[in-house]
This record gives structure tokens, C-alpha cells and sequence, in this order.
């Protein structure tokens, strides 16, 4: 039995310990604007939360990518759990960029990383094998039971197992049949691959 879907916790953002079973590959489905503290969001395909990255990684994808967030949508990340990263004197773990995709070759940034000292942070380029594209973790069963977004159920189906496919499928069903038929409504699966085609 693999516990990783079980190591998920319950904020209301993807934290570094949520990578504790080690670096995720992520795609960007849509940036918007946070509060003081955390001021931007990013959705991700394959994760029922945002992430919200801090000042460093900010700058990181500024680096790679230039600020215009609009275009981050549809690019991948690979975010691994960094436990050497500090908030004050405690040693949290912190969120960090190893690959990305649209990037030709390695990066590196200098960047500062606390008040009169900087870090070098080196980005590879994010190539996709087929092994990466085969399905290897799933939202977990309370994010699915919870979750009234068609589109993102389909995107979670890629990435899981034939048990919580089958619950997503399940899912669908419920939702379609709380909302007024329409033409589409026997075609809801029609984007998801079928056995053999991965």
C-alpha cells in the first residue's frame, strides 16, 4: 500500500510537507491575485489547492518565465520539499522549483535569501518521458466527494488509480444527473483516454 495520498493535509494551500513522497510534477491552470502576505495563487491541474509561492520562488519563475502570469498557464513545474529552508530560527522545509517546462536549458538565479546573504538556484529544463505521463497519485477520496468541478475530475482521473477512477466516474455521474441534461452530458468522458492509448 503506497501513503502517499494519505500524507495530504488540510490547509487551504499546497504545503512542502504535502511533497514529502517527493517531487510532483504540476501544471499551471490559471494565476490570479492573493492578499498582502501570499499575493499570488496558482492553480494546479493535479492538486485540489493552489500553491502560493513565497518572495523566492516568485522571483524564480520571474527568472525563467518574465512576470507576465497570463502565460504561465498550461506550462509545468516539478516542486520537491527543500527542509533546509527557515522561517526566522525555525527550520520549516519550504516549496521550491527543481524543473520547469519552456525552458530551453538549465537556469540559475541569484537570488537573495536572507537579509545580506544569496543563494544560486538552478532550474532544469522539464522534459516529459512517458513513464511521468502514466498515472502515479490521485486527489485522494474526501477531494473528489467534495469537488463539483467536472473539468478538474477529469484532469484527476489521468492521474489516478483504477479505484479512485472509478469513484470520479461515480462523481460525474452524481453531478450530471443534479443539473438540467444537455447535449454534452453523454459525451463528458469522451476527453479521457482510453485503455490503451496512454
Amino acid at each position: 500500500m503506497d501513503i502517499a495520498s494519505t500524507l495530504v493535509g488540510n490547509s487551504d494551500q499546497l504545503d512542502n510537507v504535502d511533497l514529502m513522497a517527493g517531487p510532483r510534477d504540476f501544471t499551471i491552470t490559471g494565476v490570479t491575485a492573493g492578499n498582502g502576505e501570499q499575493p499570488l495563487n496558482i492553480a494546479l491541474a493535479e492538486f485540489p489547492r493552489p500553491w502560493r509561492p513565497g518572495l523566492t520562488m516568485r522571483r524564480v519563475l520571474a527568472g525563467i518565465w518574465g512576470t507576465d502570469a497570463s502565460a504561465y498557464v498550461g506550462r509545468k513545474v516539478r516542486l520537491y520539499r527543500d527542509e533546509s529552508v527557515t522561517f526566522g530560527k525555525d527550520a520549516t522545509g519550504g516549496t521550491r522549483i527543481s524543473h520547469a517546462s519552456d525552458i530551453d536549458k538549465a537556469v540559475t538565479l541569484t537570488l537573495p535569501t536572507s537579509r545580506g546573504k544569496f543563494g544560486k538556484f538552478i532550474v532544469q529544463p522539464l522534459v516529459e518521458s512517458k513513464a511521468a505521463k502514466q498515472p502515479t497519485t490521485d486527489p485522494g477520496e474526501d477531494a473528489v466527494a467534495d469537488c463539483t468541478d467536472t473539468s478538474l475530475l477529469r484532469e484527476w482521473w489521468k492521474t489516478s488509480g483504477k479505484e479512485r477512477q472509478a469513484q470520479i466516474e461515480a462523481r460525474v455521474a452524481e453531478l450530471a444527473a443534479t443539473t438540467e441534461p444537455d447535449a454534452d452530458a453523454n459525451s463528458q468522458w469522451d476527453a479521457l483516454p482510453i485503455a490503451g492509448d496512454a
